[in-house]
């Protein structure tokens, strides 16, 4: 139980291979996922690790042992696998470390119709039952095995959600990072009017050019390079199983998720007018003002895509999006797809003639800090002194962390879940405004810093 317990988090499974996480331990838990949530059959698909196949091949002969049968997609993206769960009515799980380094690998998995599983919704008791199961001998398989090819059908999909066949021509520089992006972005890109130059394309789960992270500025390098010098309308940047994109304009300047968040949401506006738009608590005040000027209905959650994914659908929101550059879709099964939301930027870049920064700068209208870590001794006793400093200076609110919103400026300041780490944004109208609270709140801080 102790190194199932390691590898299950709250919301999926990772852990180094095969220290942590093997093939015992995959056929375990394809048998566990069977018995727990009485799947009749199951969507499986990997990415393109070396450990990903024998570990996917492994949870289908567990699966199979309890009789269930299975649909095996082979190679995809993340947003693929949820394409077929939400396309087939079918319970899923995805092979995959999303960004993490070569030597992990996990799980994501979800119910029919993309509705995940976490912590408190089966995974901890598919973790209980997969530590009862593992080294136990193996029955044999009852269940059927059928291999498909869902690419093609998961492509006419995202096509069917964005329309870009009478765009103007855009030459699009795409980095994927070795990752999943290149394998599914020729096949949705293919016959559009986009001019397309790949980076690192070739599927290698040893990452030999970058870490496929975007969130880290230095892996944006290479992309932003190839933006100026090919002369590009905008660059992609998608992480290692490609749910997350990051967008780069024609400058080579990075556009904040916050942006890309407001202008998805006035496009899907557009089509449903009226409809919720879900963000989180550090996503930019711009995007609550311009949801609500677009006649929309912002709701504010917690940071993470659990709380995002369990608000799109109490809510029944149109759209949501993080600051993680994770967008969320109710066309997609309230599931998130870095992609659709990069085919989201491209319409609205090749619809008109301006280019992509001044496009941006109508949703881009506060500074941010951007996210910021100090290591701390007590978080609690920083955050009460934080609080304490502020009083009076502003508005209170603990939904996520601590959020004190004054006239023109805005902070959180939250404790991260897995480190003795305080996280910090904070945004103002006024960049000087914003660089002061910050310093400000980080000095306070720093006073209980490890």
């Amino acid at each position: 139980m102790g190194d199932l317990a390691k590898i299950f988090k709250a919301y999926d499974v990772r852990g180094v291979v095969p220290g942590e996480l093997d093939e015992p331990i995959a056929e375990a838990v394809g048998a566990a996922f069977v018995e727990v949530t009485g799947a009749v059959s199951v969507v499986v698909a990997h990415d393109m690790r070396e450990s990903s196949v024998p570990l996917a091949e492994a949870f289908v002969r567990g699966a199979r042992s309890r009789g269930a049968d299975v649909v095996f997609a082979g190679l995809g993206s993340t947003d693929l696998l949820y394409y077929a769960s939400g396309s087939l009515g079918l319970p899923g799980v995805m092979f995959t470390a999303s960004h993490n380094p070569a030597q992990y690998n996990g799980m994501k998995m979800c119910r029919g119709g993309a509705v995940p599983i976490g912590g408190e919704t089966g995974l901890s008791e598919i973790r209980d039952r997969a530590a009862e199961l593992v080294g136990a001998a193996t029955a044999a398989p009852t269940g059927s095995l059928i291999e498909k090819d869902l690419l093609s059908g998961y492509a006419h999909h995202l096509r069917s959600l964005v329309d870009l066949a009478a765009i103007r021509p855009l030459k699009v520089v795409v980095d994927a990072g070795n990752g999943m992006a290149g394998h599914t972005v020729p096949a949705v890109f293919e016959g559009l009017p986009l001019e397309l130059v790949p980076l690192y394309f070739e599927l290698d789960g040893d990452f030999p050019n970058h870490e496929a992270n975007p969130l880290e500025p230095q892996n944006l390098l290479d992309l932003q390079r190839a933006v100026v010098e090919s002369g590009a309308d905008l660059g992609l940047a998608f992480d290692g199983d490609a749910d997350r994109c990051w967008v780069i304009d024609e400058r080579g300047a990075s556009v904040s998720p916050s942006a890309v968040t407001a202008l998805v949401a006035t496009r899907e506006l557009a089509k449903d007018p009226g409809g919720t738009i879900i963000h989180n608590v550090i996503t930019s005040l711009g995007v609550p003002e311009i949801v609500r000027e677009h006649g929309g209905e912002p709701v504010r959650t917690r940071v993470g895509h659990s709380f995002i994914k369990a608000e799109m659908a109490r809510t029944g929101a149109i759209f949501g999006g993080e600051h993680s550059a994770h967008y969320y879709f109710r066309d997609f099964w309230f599931a998130d797809s870095g992609l659709l939301a990069a085919m989201h930027v491209l319409a609205a870049l090749g619809e008109q003639d301006r280019p992509l920064s001044q496009v941006v700068a109508a949703y881009s209208r506060y500074h941010a800090s951007g996210e910021l870590n100090s290591a701390v001794a007590d978080q609690g006793e920083a955050l009460a002194l934080v609080r304490a400093a502020f009083a009076g200076r502003g508005e209170v609110d603990e939904l996520d962390g601590l959020t004190i919103t004054g006239p023109d400026w805005w902070f959180n300041l939250r404790a991260s879940n897995t480190e003795p780490l305080l996280r910090l944004n904070a945004e103002a109208a006024d960049e000087s405004k914003m660089k002061a609270i910050k310093d400000e709140v980080l000095a306070i801080v720093g006073r209980v810093s490890l």
